[in-house]
């Protein structure tokens, strides 16, 4: 590793000296001054066209300054993405299944570890094209409040709190904590109230009652701000009427003077072009810069901000606006190191070795054993790998590279399917046989289904992929933009699962489920002996799996969104209303609830204490006794929700707070303590505009999940 620092130190001061860098020509380059100061002389030294041409994602080179060309453009949704050789990891909503910060921080940190080293290796080979840069456009924090959305899969689920957490555990990954340098950049998307109709995205209006709007929509953006994440994306659609990129209320108001926010904001890619072409907000590209300008955003993804000049001259805006706003954007390069001499930066002893190492394949084999979630459970699992001697592994997911990667993904030397998964842990002596069987969708030819009863197990492999569910226009066997119109499998996967039914005779019958979203599947819950959910669990997902149905790790994923029973529970998809969506506001019964996943062992509860902290009276202190009852090490996720009965503002069946992963050993007990904040069960006073905590005598609940709570303790807020 040091050998290769050397020599990329020796290549770089040679592209540097092409450059005409190594010489301290300018202010700007003197890492002797303050940051500001170094801003203030680039500033001072560009022309307006200039400071146009660096506001744009694809940034000119300057060469008069010396300033190389670059591309802001880059994702690391679960791993660096679109970028070729990187460690898969599980998709975002897997991640969230997990229900561990700290295992996210440490993806985060993997992640960003690869992309220093992904830029580096680039520059060798001066690439500054997209995909090869240090700031990235993730993480996702729309709320997932309706499963028929395509991109639900980036996103941490239905819940603010949980999404918050997640959030801010990815973006510490991603950025470091360096207190001068950012290993990345990270970037929290899309401001605001942005999660479809994906075919509609480009044009609709949102009005949301201001209380789902304050303690729905923003919480998790506010979080990520308060964590100090370096960017935000508004998003393409209108939000009060207002394009969320030509939005003062949203940008000026909300994010920097509000929440204090003093990174940059970005567009989406080319919703600059909808302010004119599809809102009809502007008439002309001129006034759509000069919209996007006066609203403080600072970097366009696209090439609108190419009018900038265009729109000082016609006094639309000022150059000194213009100063403003490029300020911001320019931190950032200097916080990523982009004016600086390589040795003085860090980050930049990150060798290419990392790149899919063996310790990052573990990390992503760890997230994926802890994304799985087990829905249902006959004892027919965990398997016996010493007394199988024959498998039937079949199913449109189980041999498809699709099903492991999700959307916004990298590419790996070492993906392991569901099939490949089993046919490795399995011993020479067990006969493994597969078929596709059917196909994803739109047949009726099924082959294979009488294996069902000729092998001493079968298991399914169907669901979803990214042909079926995505962003719109990704999504290539689906014809509604990406967005799923029925909440089923498709009809000739279900179909397929009933023939293996009737085939399987007194054998057992174990589907799981691929796919990024809720998947309303009340006729696998009747037709199979077990049951388990496996999102897209990236690179490792098939060794993951493997050793769960054969018992050699506890399945202990949660279900970071409610399961529906039916597509005809839910309100109209472009109602933006909270009413009768997500586990805190639905009447009807859930297929699963929020924070459901059964274990091959039980957990039980005890002895819950409440205590609140007298010098915050926001905060309790929650103290529990867990037991391990079962024969075999538990590794298991404890959820804590508050609710308030006869609340006249608390209008959530009940709320999360906390949460922690626990792992006992067998007939083990252990007393966990936690801290919460009362802040997430804040409801928005319109008559004040402030978050206020009701009054009154609360309810504090713990237990395995939103619908199973076996401990509640009561407590006074006055």
């Amino acid at each position: 590793m040091i050998k290769n620092l050397i020599l990329f130190s020796i290549f770089l001061s040679g592209f540097l000296l092409s450059q005409g860098q190594t010489e301290l020509s300018y202010p700007f380059q003197n890492t002797d001054n303050s940051q500001e100061d170094r801003i203030d002389d680039l500033i001072g030294r560009l022309s307006l066209e200039e400071k146009a041409s660096l506001m744009l994602h694809t940034s000119p080179a300057i060469e008069r300054l010396n300033i190389p060309a670059y591309n802001w453009w880059n994702e690391c949704l679960h791993g660096v993405g679109r970028a070729g050789k990187a460690t898969v990891f599980p998709q975002a909503i897997g991640l969230a299944a997990t229900f561990d910060d700290d295992l996210i921080f440490r993806v985060a940190s993997a992640i960003s570890d690869e992309a220093r080293a992904k830029y580096l290796t680039a520059l060798r080979k001066n690439n500054t094209t997209q995909y090869t840069g240090l700031s990235f456009w993730s993480p996702n924090v729309n709320i997932f409040r309706d499963p028929r959305w395509g991109r639900g899969q980036e996103t941490y689920g239905e819940d603010p709190f949980l999404t918050a957490t997640i959030g801010k555990a990815f973006v510490r990954g991603l950025q470091g904590e360096n207190p001068k340098y950012l290993k990345t950049a990270a970037c929290a998307k899309h401001f605001v109230v942005h999660s479809g109709p994906e075919k509609d995205r480009h044009h609709f209006n949102v009005i949301p009652n201001v209380r789902d709007f304050r303690e729905t929509y923003l919480p998790a953006f506010h979080s990520l701000v308060d964590a100090k994440v370096e960017s935000v994306m508004c998003a393409y659609n209108r939000t009060y009427n207002l394009p969320c990129c030509g939005s003062s209320f949203l940008t000026n108001d909300l994010l920097r003077e509000d929440w204090g926010f003093e990174g940059h904001i970005v567009t989406d890619c080319w919703a600059l072009d909808d302010i004119c072409l599809r809102h009809k907000f502007t008439k002309d590209e001129i006034e759509s810069a000069a919209l996007a300008v006066n609203a403080g955003i600072n970097l366009n993804c696209g090439y609108i901000y190419k009018f900038i000049p265009e729109a000082v001259g016609k006094g639309l805006i000022t150059e000194t606006k213009v100063d403003e706003i490029i300020r911001p954007l320019l931190r950032t390069r200097f916080r990523l190191g982009l004016f600086d001499p390589i040795g003085m930066n860090p980050w930049n002893r990150i060798d290419e070795s990392v790149v899919n190492s063996d310790e990052h394949r573990k990390l992503a084999y760890e997230a994926a054993a802890k994304s799985i979630v087990l829905l249902k459970n006959n004892k027919v699992l965990p398997l016996s790998r010493d007394s199988i001697r024959s498998l039937f592994v079949t199913g449109p997911t189980a041999s498809n590279i699709n099903a492991l990667v999700g959307n916004y993904n990298g590419l790996s030397g070492n993906f392991s399917t569901f099939l490949e998964g089993i046919v490795d842990r399995v011993d020479a002596g067990t006969i493994v046989d597969y078929t596709q069987g059917c196909l994803l969708n739109q047949d009726s030819v099924y082959h294979g289904f009488w294996n069902a009863g000729l092998k001493d197990a079968t298991v399914a492999f169907v669901g979803l992929t990214r042909l079926l569910e995505g962003e719109d226009g990704d999504a290539m066997l689906n014809t509604t933009g990406g967005d799923r119109v029925d909440l089923r499998l498709p009809v000739n996967q279900i179909e397929f699962v009933r023939k293996l039914h009737q085939n399987k005779g007194d054998k057992p019958l174990i589907v799981v489920i691929t796919g990024g979203s809720a998947v309303a599947i009340p006729e696998i819950i009747e037709l199979a002996d077990a049951v388990l959910y496996a999102w897209y669990p990236g690179e490792a997902g098939g060794l993951a799996m493997a050793d769960i149905l054969f018992g050699k790790i506890n399945p202990s994923g949660k279900l970071p969104i409610t399961i529906y029973k039916s597509v005809n529970d839910l309100p109209a998809f472009d109602d933006y209303s909270m009413k009768q969506r997500t586990y805190k506001f639905m009447e009807k019964k859930a297929l699963f609830p929020f924070g459901f996943g059964l274990s091959y062992g039980e957990l039980q509860f005890k002895e819950l204490t409440v205590t609140q902290l007298k010098n915050n009276n926001n905060s309790l202190k929650i103290s529990a006794l867990i037991h391990n009852n079962s024969a075999r090490d538990v590794e298991q996720v404890v959820q804590i929700y508050v609710r308030l009965e006869d609340g006249k503002y608390f209008n959530a069946k009940r709320i999360l707070l906390g949460f922690e992963r626990v792992k006992l050993n067998a007939g083990e007990s252990r007393k966990v303590n936690l801290e919460v904040d009362l802040n997430y069960a804040r409801y928005w006073d319109e008559s004040t505009s402030q978050y206020k905590l009701e009054p009154g005598e609360y309810i504090l609940e713990l237990g395995h999940s939103s619908g199973d709570l076996g401990l509640s303790q009561k407590f006074v807020v006055e």
